[in-house]
C-alpha cells in the first residue's frame, strides 16, 4: 500500500469493508432534498479553497443558486483559530458556515453565535439515519452543548502513544500491546535516548497545547483539570439515532466542567512526572504550539515515541517516512487507560442568513464520498468519524499495524472523553499553556505552577458566573 491509491478505489474498498460490518454504504452523492429555492446566496465558508474546492463544485451541481465564498484562518492551535473568527465577528465580516473543534464548540453555542441543528437532524432523520449509525455516539455528545446538537462531526483525534520503529529496534524493543504501562513506557523513552544516527535521540516529545500535551497523562491519572458533569437533554438524538446501541446508554446533552481542580494531588503527580522526563533528558524543550518541530525529529530518527493522533500517519508519509517504519497504540495505563480526543466540525451563524442552505451544504458535506474529496482526508491525515471509513485499506496507505486504535478509542474504551473545553475556553487555554511553560522552563515547581494556574483559572470562573 506505499503507492497511494485513488479516492474511488479508496471509497471502493471502504464500502466492501463497511458492508462486512454490516454498515450500509453510502450512496457516492447523495440528493439529501430539494434545492432551498432558488434565489442567489452567498454563504462566506471558513475553509482552505485548495481543500474543498471539488467539493464546492459538486455541491453547485446541487445548489447553483448557492455561491460559496472561502474564508481560511490559521493560527498555532484552535484557540487562535477562534480568536480570530470572533474578531471577524465583531468588525462585521462574519463567516455563515465556521469550523470547530472541541475547544471552540461550547465558545460558539454558549455565546449564541452558532444555530442549534438538534431539529433539523430530526427533520431530515430518514435523511440522516446511515450518518448517525456509522458515527460513534461519543462524538456526537461532544459536539452538544447544554441539551442541542450544534456541529456534525467530520473528523477527530484521540491523543495516542506514535513510535518511531528504527530507534525501538536499536533499543531492542517492539512496539508495545495494548496493555503497557507508564513503567514500560518509561523504560522505552530511558532506552531511545542518545541513540540513534547521530547518538541523540530524546526517548519522547510533546508540545503546549490544551489537546495532546501533557493533557493524556492526567487523564489516565484518573483527574481532570476541570470537574465534569452531563448536562441533561439530548434524550431525542438518542431515540431517534442511537436507540439500543449499548454505547449511547447514559449519554447526556453535552460535557459541562463546573470548577476548576488544576492542583489536586493527582494533577500535580502527573506534572512532575512530565517536568521530569524533560529534567531528565529524556524529552526535548517543550514548546507552545503545533507538532512541526517534533516531526522534524521523528522523520530524521531523532525522536523515538511522541502524542499524536491519526492525523500524523498521513503526515509523516507526506513528510517522506516509508509506510511501516513507524507504528501507534493506545495510551500507556497508569492508574487508569482513559483517553481524550477532540472532534471537530461545521457550525452555521445564526440568524447570519442563509441558513437553510448552509444546512444543506453541512448535510452534503456529511457524506462519504464528500469526505473523500477533501486531499488531507482522503490520504489518512486525519481519523475520519465514520466508523465504516476506519478501515484496513484507508489505513493500509500508512503501513501502520495498529491502526485500529483510532477508532477503537471509542467503541473499546468507553470512558474516552473530550478534553475540556467550557465556553470561556480561550481564557482557559492560555491559563493553562502559560503555567505549563512555566513548569516545564524550572521557573516554577509542578505544585507551584499548578496552584498558580488553580488561582486564576477560580477568577476565570469567578468573571463568567
Amino acid at each position: 500500500m506505499a503507492e497511494k491509491i485513488s479516492r474511488r478505489d479508496l471509497l471502493k474498498m471502504i464500502g466492501v469493508s463497511a458492508a462486512a460490518a454490516g454498515v450500509a454504504a453510502a450512496p457516492l452523492v447523495k440528493v439529501f432534498a430539494r434545492p432551498a429555492g432558488q434565489d442567489a446566496v452567498t454563504l462566506r465558508f471558513q475553509e482552505n479553497a485548495d481543500d474543498y474546492a471539488a467539493v464546492v463544485a459538486a455541491f453547485n451541481e446541487l445548489f447553483p443558486n448557492v455561491t460559496i465564498e472561502f474564508v481560511n484562518v490559521t493560527g498555532v492551535d484552535h484557540a487562535e483559530i477562534a480568536s480570530k473568527i470572533l474578531a471577524q465577528l465583531a468588525a462585521g465580516t462574519p463567516v455563515n458556515i465556521g469550523y470547530a473543534a472541541t475547544e471552540a464548540t461550547q465558545l460558539y453555542a454558549g455565546e449564541g453565535l452558532a444555530m442549534p441543528l438538534t431539529e433539523r437532524a430530526l427533520a431530515d432523520a430518514d435523511e440522516m439515519a446511515e450518518y448517525f449509525a456509522d458515527v460513534s455516539p461519543t462524538l456526537i455528545e461532544g459536539m452538544m452543548y447544554e441539551g442541542d446538537l450544534y456541529q456534525l462531526p467530520r473528523d477527530f483525534n484521540a491523543a495516542h502513544i506514535y513510535f518511531n520503529k528504527s530507534l525501538l529496534e536499536e533499543a531492542g524493543f517492539e512496539v508495545p500491546g495494548e496493555d503497557w504501562t507508564k513503567d514500560d513506557f518509561l523504560a522505552i523513552a530511558q532506552a531511545t535516548t542518545g541513540i540513534g544516527p547521530d547518538g541523540d535521540s530524546f526517548g519522547f516529545g510533546w508540545t503546549n497545547r490544551l489537546w495532546g500535551s501533557w493533557t493524556p497523562w492526567f487523564f489516565v491519572n484518573d483527574t481532570n483539570l476541570l470537574t465534569e458533569e452531563r448536562a441533561p437533554g439530548g434524550e431525542a438524538i438518542w431515540s431517534t439515532f442511537y436507540a439500543d446501541q449499548p454505547l449511547a446508554e447514559g449519554r447526556g446533552g453535552g460535557w459541562r466542567w463546573p470548577a476548576p481542580q488544576a492542583n489536586n494531588p493527582a494533577m500535580v503527580e502527573a506534572l512532575e512526572f512530565v517536568v521530569g522526563l524533560t529534567n531528565d533528558g529524556l524529552t526535548p524543550q517543550v514548546e507552545i504550539g503545533g507538532g512541526d518541530r517534533l516531526q522534524g525529529f521523528f522523520t530524521s530518527n531523532k525522536l523515538a515515541m511522541t502524542v499524536a493522533g491519526g492525523f500524523w500517519a498521513g503526515s509523516l508519509n507526506n513528510a517522506g517516512m516509508e509506510p511501516g517504519s513507524f507504528d501507534v497504540q493506545y495510551w500507556p495505563m497508569w492508574k487508569s487507560q482513559r483517553h481524550q480526543f477532540g472532534t471537530g466540525g461545521a457550525w452555521i451563524l445564526n440568524g447570519g442568513g442563509g441558513e437553510d442552505q448552509a444546512w444543506e451544504f453541512v448535510k452534503f458535506n456529511s457524506q462519504t464520498e464528500v469526505m473523500l474529496m477533501i486531499p488531507w482526508m482522503a490520504n489518512a491525515s486525519t481519523t475520519p468519524v465514520r466508523r465504516s471509513m476506519n478501515t484496513a485499506e484507508y489505513w493500509g496507505q500508512t503501513g501502520m499495524e495498529n491502526w485500529h486504535v483510532f477508532y477503537d478509542a471509542l467503541d473499546q474504551r468507553p470512558d474516552t472523553a473530550p478534553i475540556p473545553a467550557p465556553v470561556f475556553s480561550i481564557e482557559m487555554t492560555n491559563i493553562y499553556t502559560r503555567f505549563t511553560s512555566l513548569a516545564t522552563s524550572g521557573e516554577m515547581t509542578p505544585q507551584a505552577a499548578l496552584d498558580g494556574m488553580q488561582a486564576e483559572l477560580e477568577a476565570l470562573y469567578a468573571r463568567n458566573a
